[in-house]
Formats: structure tokens, C-alpha cells, sequence
């Protein structure tokens, strides 16, 4: 059975800067299925500013034909051996919104345990050019509230030369997650998310858009100094 994995690392900045035109992930790596390298973003920064794009750190968003594949590849590619000295957590499939070319989604869909166990959810696109002013205009208030809501433990956005733009965010609970979704989280302006969904409904923003879902099922290093992301449940 396939698996999931993200991946955030710090790399020098030269090697990270060339990875912005040439991922260092071979497409031809056993047991990858596809991938997605990418640098990091703060969510909800200003467009212009020194913290938007973060050169240096990177993130990778990966599917693996087994766990072992995943591990073979941390320990045995030099590439893989960098992502080794960073943080990144194991995912089982739960759930897709739309569709995004490269990955393979599973037949089979996991479960959680309950509404109140913790889930991931991650975001991929690839946009259409003329659209990125209006996809800033109603994304950023997004990124606010996902970045500000108590119901996440570890949130980010990232970006890949041209056009991929993709979020990532853990919650305590996947009640929390949805409860941001519809827009009724306890929080300012809850609706954010909502009404950024009904305008890319009118006109949308992506030539092709997803929203995937996962159950966490391993945490390995650290990021930022910190461990144990995902909450014991």
C-alpha cells in the first residue's frame, strides 16, 4: 500500500536556490511515485517582505509505493540523507477534493479514529498566471486563519518555480479542521476560508487544484527546535 510523506528541511542556500529551477529528487528514484519539491513560505506574510519566501528551507511532498521505499531512500540517497536531518511525517490517505496530476490516489481510504483525532491536511495547485492577483487578494486571509487558528499545530505554505503553490497544516483534531472549513471555528472573522472556496467556485484561480486529507502515522525529527507536531491521542 502507498504512503504519503512531507518533508521540511534547511539546505545552504546556493543548493536551495538551484532547487528552485531543478528539483534534486530524481524522477526515476525506486518507489517514488511522484514528488513535489518546494520552498517555504510564512503563511499570511506580506507579498513583499523578507519572510514570504524563506530560501533555505524547503519542503517536499512525496507518495511512495511502501514504507520501505521511503526509509531505502533517506538512508541511502545523498539527497534523502539532508531531508534525513529534518523533520517529516508519514501520512495514510483519507480523502481528495479535486485532482492533481502525478499523484496515484489510493483505492483504499483510511480512517480516524474519531472526529477529535488529529489530522493533516495539504493543498496543490498549479495556477493560472492572470489569476494571482485575485488568488492574493482572497488566499491571504486564508493564510492568516489557518496560521493564527488554535486548532493547528504546525502550519506552512510553499512554492515551486513557475506556478505550484501548496499549504500544509496539522490539527489537533480534524472537528477543528472542518469546523475552519465551513466557518465555524470561534475564532475572528471564522468565514475566511469559506468565501475564498465560493469565489474560486465563480472563477477559478488553478488549472488544476486538490485538497488532500491524511492520518498521521509516524513523526520523525525536528523542526525549528521542536518535536511531536502531531498530539497524542
Amino acid at each position: 500500500m502507498s504512503i504519503f510523506s512531507y518533508h521540511l528541511a534547511e539546505i545552504p542556500f546556493f543548493k536551495a536556490l538551484r532547487g528552485i529551477f531543478s528539483s534534486p529528487i530524481s524522477k526515476n528514484t525506486k518507489g517514488l511515485i511522484h514528488s513535489e519539491y518546494m520552498t517555504v513560505m510564512t503563511l499570511g506574510s506580506p507579498i513583499i517582505s523578507t519572510s514570504r519566501v524563506l530560501i533555505g528551507q524547503v519542503a517536499v511532498f512525496a507518495q511512495w509505493e511502501n514504507d520501505i521505499a521511503l526509509q531505502n531512500y533517506l538512508e541511502q540517497t545523498s539527497f534523502g540523507k539532508i531531508l534525513a536531518k529534518g523533520w517529516h511525517v508519514r501520512l495514510s490517505f483519507i480523502r481528495e477534493w479535486g485532482k492533481f496530476s502525478g499523484f496515484q490516489i489510493p483505492h483504499h481510504n483510511d480512517k480516524l479514529e474519531s472526529p477529535n483525532s488529529p489530522v493533516v491536511a495539504v493543498t496543490i495547485a498549479r495556477m493560472k498566471p492572470f489569476a494571482v492577483p485575485r488568488f492574493i487578494h482572497w488566499g491571504r486571509p486564508v493564510e492568516k486563519l489557518v496560521r493564527d487558528h488554535p486548532g493547528t499545530t504546525l502550519s506552512l505554505a510553499s512554492v515551486k518555480f513557475p506556478n505550484t503553490v501548496s499549504t500544509f497544516s496539522i490539527w489537533k483534531t480534524e472537528k477543528e479542521m472542518t469546523d475552519m472549513v465551513h466557518g465555524h471555528s470561534a475564532v475572528e472573522k471564522p468565514k475566511r476560508h469559506k468565501a475564498a472556496m465560493k469565489e474560486r467556485e465563480r472563477k477559478d484561480f488553478h488549472f488544476e487544484f486538490t485538497t488532500l486529507r491524511f492520518k498521521p502515522i509516524g513523526e520523525f525529527g525536528t523542526w525549528k527546535g521542536q518535536s511531536n507536531y502531531i498530539p497524542k491521542t
